[in-house]
Order: C-alpha cells, then structure tokens, then sequence
C-alpha cells in the first residue's frame, strides 16, 4: 500500500515540475512578445509563480515518495514546501510594487484601456 502512495507521490510531483516549466516557458514568450511593461510584469511574475512554486510543491512530494534519502527527505521536504510558501507571498506584492512605482515614475501605458491607478492620482490616492 505504501509503495502505490509513494508511486503517486512521485508521479504528482514530475506533473507539477513540467507544469512549472510549461509556466516558465509561457512567461517567457510573455515577456519577448508583450506590448509594454506592466503586461510583460505579469508576464514574469506567471513566470515566478508557476515557474518557481508549483516545481518546489513538486519537489516536497518527491522528497516525501523517496525513502533512499532517509532523513533528508524531511529537510528537502520542508525547506521548498517552506520556499514555494515565501515566493507564493513575496512574488505578487514585488511585482505590484513595481508595477506601481513605475507607474508613478511616468513609465508610459500604451497602448491603454483602462488605468485605474491614474484616476486614483485625481483623489489624492
């Protein structure tokens, strides 16, 4: 019974690392053929989030499916389960702050359908 949980495990954990490197790949061609620079940010923090967090989910269930690691597959486990949790954080709000400093820098939106953050600039927000 253990072995067929293991099996799953491992199998999971190969998923999320491909997904992550679809992501990546994704994120990248995001980035070479986005129009400006708030779309290709997003571009990259797909890049980021997809790229970095689901590979580190998957590397913690490998860890917990390899028993030849004995008592590092704990460390493993735990340092990318704990690794994918701060990038999952730090990731979107970097790339927002970035997004809104540029953004006060005057870093041009073209082309432009909509800009909320330039009618907050009118109420002193």
């Amino acid at each position: 019974m253990w072995d067929l949980i293991e099996q799953v495990l491992l199998y999971i954990g190969m998923t999320l690392i491909v997904v992550g490197a679809l992501c990546d790949l994704i994120g990248a061609l995001g980035l070479l053929r986005f129009p400006n620079f708030f779309v290709r940010l997003h571009a990259a923090t797909v890049g980021v989030i997809g790229g970095a967090v689901y590979p580190l989910f998957g590397l913690t269930l490998i860890a917990f499916a390899c028993d030849f690691l004995g008592y590092w597959k704990w460390l493993f486990a735990s340092g990318s389960f704990i690794t994918a949790i701060i990038i999952m954080i730090t990731a979107p709000a970097g790339s927002h702050a970035l997004a809104r400093g540029s953004h006060r820098g005057g870093v041009p939106v073209e082309p432009k359908i909509c800009d909320f953050l330039e009618e907050d600039k009118g109420r002193g927000n």
